[in-house]
């Protein structure tokens, strides 16, 4: 069974996960804890439901979504995932955000998302879907079991990710979420980068951009 615990964070209220399954083995997907408190938050939940951090994963590299791997792997010492095509947009994201009170250090991702190896922990298995648009190295996190996936700023509840940033593609972007995620069953449900969970059922039939 996939546990799923949501934390709103940073300036943009940026939606970071801790997933964990009956192991007590989990990661952290998007981590956007910027703030000492953000850390303290999620570090107190992850020690307080003894969860075995396996992996901290971004799914792409906007300075949102990245801000707190570092605080992770030091407290943690566990591996960075990311795809290396975001290569160009994390490598300027510390500079980036610096413009909006994101104050942090980069690190190097020792996990390639750009590889195509699902990713596991415990009896979890994520398979990395590329879902480029809102970033050239885009990537959504799928669990067949379980009915979930993790789409970072690809697709919201109701609306989709922004095309006109560093890499930003809107015809790659709704192409993505056609061939990647529309093809999935009705109930699974979206753990999207911001704003509230949805399922592919209802942005199928409801969300604007895919009409």
């Amino acid at each position: 069974m996939l546990n799923i615990a949501r934390f709103v964070f940073n300036p943009f209220r940026e939606n970071t996960y801790v997933a964990w399954d009956e192991t007590l083995e989990g990661i952290v997907v998007d981590p956007g804890n910027n703030y000492p408190k953000e850390h303290d938050a999620l570090f107190n939940f992850i020690d307080n439901q003894n969860i075995k951090l396996r992996a901290v994963v971004a799914t792409h590299g906007h300075y949102d979504h990245v801000c707190g791997a570092g605080a992770l792997k030091q407290r943690y010492g566990v591996p960075f995932a990311l795809c290396s095509t975001d290569e160009y947009v994390y490598s300027t994201s510390a500079f980036d955000g610096n413009r909006y009170q994101f104050v942090f250090e980069q690190v190097p991702y020792e996990i390639d998302l750009a590889s195509g190896q699902p990713l596991k922990f415990g009896n979890t298995i994520l398979k990395v879907l590329p879902t480029p648009g809102h970033t050239l190295g885009g990537v959504s996190l799928y669990s067949e079991a379980a009915k979930v996936i993790f789409t970072g700023d690809t697709i919201m509840c109701g609306t989709v990710g922004r095309t006109d940033l560093k890499g930003g593609d809107w015809p790659t972007l709704h192409q993505s979420i056609v061939r990647e995620i529309m093809p999935l069953p009705d109930e699974v449900e979206i753990y999207p980068g911001h704003g509230p969970q949805s399922t592919v059922g209802h942005e199928r039939t409801d969300n604007p951009f895919l009409k």
